[in-house]
């Protein structure tokens, strides 16, 4: 080579920040992308033919591959095909699928997958900030962010049901986000990302975590979750400090009666819109989730004992549950 030959030096490489170096709101952003975004699958769901049905994502959350997503991500597929983000590809199988929530839990093939932690959505807060990660439009580990913008909202499921105990967020979802996991700043999982109104903006909604686990245990015992009805639709509502005192009450929190279905057992029972169920058959009711745990297939055509307040005293209602159907 010429003495006076130009030798090429290489570009260093470019590094990310360290996330000390990063502004709270972000370091706290990156960091539960870093702990959650290795359990996030894309899903691929393929008619008998091979044909594609439907994209969406999911979350792995126990180390031998249990998967939660969307019931509307799986529903009528042959195949399932699943790719994770270190680039593998595994087929799942469907351990159960539950309409009503919108729920599914996929069980997948191969060993060593990452799993998240999960949380608690009964300890969300409204402007808490939250972070949804997905294939949103086949853009696989895709991170948005946001705060949770109300609480106890209800949603129609795909079968007609009503979803109570909703959370709404303005973390952006696009197509393909079905099914990921909605994640607070300490990086476990608090939701399942459902859904978004088109013509909006910022209004997005996911099950409370919460409410999965209890599904997601059910559909991994019997495949599906058996249920019993009252004929109501509720919210989860704080209680007045001085209630709470004056009855010396063990919860701060209880599900309220928005709606009673005409005829139904609830109704009949003698509950009125605005009581406040706080127990139900002797386990305390702190809101929505707990109320649905409690609505088993066991109970169906038993009689019940509900406490609830009305007009801040407490009353007992006995009630017999009905079939949900399936």
């Amino acid at each position: 080579m010429p003495l006076d030959a130009t030798v090429p030096i290489p570009a260093a490489p470019v590094l990310p920040a360290p996330v000390d170096d990063l502004d709270p709101y972000s370091a706290r952003v990156v960091k539960a992308f870093e702990l959650v975004g290795p359990s996030v699958v894309h899903i691929r769901a393929e008619r008998a033919d091979g044909r594609p049905l439907g994209q969406g994502s999911g979350v792995i959350y126990t180390p031998d591959g249990y998967t939660l997503t969307n019931s509307h991500v799986v529903s009528g597929a042959a195949n399932l095909k699943v790719s994770l983000v270190d680039g593998r590809e595994v087929t799942a199988q469907r351990v159960g699928d539950d309409p009503a929530t919108d729920l599914a839990v996929l069980r997948l093939g191969g060993s060593g997958h990452p799993h998240a932690e999960l949380g608690s959505s009964a300890r969300l807060r409204v402007g808490q900030m939250v972070i949804a990660i997905g294939n949103p439009l086949g853009f696989q580990a895709t991170v948005t962010a946001g705060i949770v913008s109300a609480l106890g909202r209800s949603l129609r499921s795909r079968t007609g049901r009503q979803i109570d105990s909703v959370i709404q967020t303005d973390a952006p979802l696009n197509p393909g986000n079905s099914g990921g996991p909605l994640v607070s700043g300490d990086g476990r999982v608090v939701g399942i990302n459902t859904a978004m109104i088109a013509p909006a903006q910022g209004i997005c909604f996911a099950i409370g975590i919460d409410t999965a686990v209890d599904v997601a245990a059910r559909l991994m015992r019997d495949g599906f979750v058996r249920r019993s009805r009252l004929g109501l639709s509720a919210q989860t509502v704080p209680i007045d400090t001085r209630v709470v005192r004056a009855h010396d009450l063990p919860v701060r929190t209880g599900a309220m009666v928005t709606t009673l279905e005409a005829g139904g057992p609830a109704e009949a029972a003698g509950f009125r819109q605005g009581d406040v169920i706080v127990r139900f058959a002797g386990a305390l009711v702190a809101g929505v989730d707990d109320l649905h745990r409690l609505l088993t297939g066991e109970i169906i055509g038993t009689e019940i004992e509900v406490t609830v307040l009305r007009r801040a005293r407490p009353q007992v209602i006995a009630v017999m549950p009905g079939d949900a159907g399936s």
